[in-house]
């Protein structure tokens, strides 16, 4: 598809972000001293210097990863930013060239057993976290699976630290190709607790979003193979999760809800411009695309087709938000990166165009990786 009007709308009216991430990433045209301009654009805006102002001296950002942002009643993180995930994710998101100075310190402290384990001991439950670290690395809940995914954002996954991950990511979706539900692994709780559900144990392979995540932002792993298997298991992951699939992690004597690839493991559902399906409806499908799988997954094969029928007029995608059964989740709303969130690259919402910028690069970006 043509998607010239679709790029000149965001080059006429896009911010830094986005001005950096089409014109390095798919445009591939920038200078030097363009790049240099840009990025330093970037460095000015708010949740950037946000970001900047959570480092410590140790290297790490923030406090926590995927943590607590209240702790009996204290409260922990000024802002979301400050919470360790947030920030790569920030940082990723804005494309902040990995030889950043803020992006080096951090990824060496989330290398460092000692600095982790004093950012890890500020309050109980995180000192349990940082001692189970590596417990559910299969099953997708544990401290090491966001910490390891974090660096492959940040650009440093296809280093030997975090390799091995990258080898037990492909194993969680490759153990479901054979199942025909996910009943076939779960075992029944005899508890008569409120959230009764169905669990796995911690050593069980099954993918979450932080191995998606970790798949999508390294290189080694992709063989023409392994792009088959991904592929084949997104697909099958579909064809077996009808509805809601709600499972916990058995750790210990203890049950956790684990970060599912979808929400409650439920089917993936293919873009539309009338529903929003999830809160991180458009980032699951742009890290699907980003595994170089192409139009070989069904959602993303619909997905492309109907990001090309929305902005097929003007080449502006428009999304119905202001339907009530999508104000919940509606990307006007976000403001931080989260582990909830879907993502946003303009600063400001306030300017007419921003909310079609960041709609209308996201089209550009998949429909780029897509095809």
């Amino acid at each position: 598809m043509n998607l010239t009007k679709s790029i000149d709308f965001l080059l006429e009216n896009a911010g830094a972000v986005i001005q950096y991430r089409l014109r390095k990433e798919i445009l591939c045209s920038l200078t030097a001293a363009e790049e240099e301009k840009l990025l330093g654009q970037i460095y000015q805006t708010p949740c950037f210097r946000l970001v900047q102002g959570y480092a410590k001296p140790d290297g790490y950002i923030g406090r926590g990863m995927h943590s607590w942002d209240n702790w009996r009643g204290v409260r922990l993180h000024e802002t979301p930013l400050q919470d360790g995930e947030a920030a790569a994710r920030l940082l990723s998101y804005y494309a902040v060239p990995k030889d950043h100075l803020l992006i080096k310190n951090f990824v060496n402290a989330m290398r460092d057993e000692n600095i982790l384990r004093e950012e890890f001991s500020y309050i109980p439950p995180e000192v349990h976290r940082f001692e189970t670290r590596f417990v559910g690395l299969e099953s997708g809940f544990c401290l090491m699976t966001l910490l390891y995914a974090m660096q492959a954002m940040l650009g440093y996954g296809d280093e030997e630290y975090v390799k091995p991950f990258q080898s037990t990511s492909l194993e969680a979706f490759k153990s479901i190709l054979p199942l025909s539900s996910i009943n076939d692994i779960t075992k029944t709780r005899q508890s008569r607790a409120k959230y009764n559900y169905p669990y796995i144990e911690a050593d069980t392979y099954f993918p979450c979003q932080y191995h998606l995540e970790t798949l999508a932002y390294t290189n080694a792993w992709r063989t023409p193979e392994n792009k088959k298997l991904m592929a084949n298991a997104l697909n099958h992951y579909n064809d077996i999760t009808q509805g809601a699939n709600p499972i916990h992690v058995k750790i210990g004597n203890r049950y956790y809800a684990p970060f599912p690839l979808h929400m409650e493991n439920s089917p993936i559902r293919p873009f539309r411009t009338d529903v929003i399906h999830s809160i991180t409806y458009r980032r699951l499908l742009t890290e699907i695309a980003l595994l170089g799988v192409g139009k070989s997954v069904g959602v993303l094969r619909e997905t492309a087709a109907n990001i090309e029928e929305a902005i097929s007029h003007d080449g502006i995608l428009r999304m119905q938000l202001d339907m009530p059964h999508n104000k919940r989740y509606s990307p006007k709303n976000l403001e931080y990166p989260t582990p909830y969130s879907d993502v946003r690259l303009e600063p400001d919402y306030k300017n007419n165009h921003a909310l079609a910028c960041d709609l209308t690069f996201w089209a550009v970006q998949l429909l780029y990786l897509i095809n």
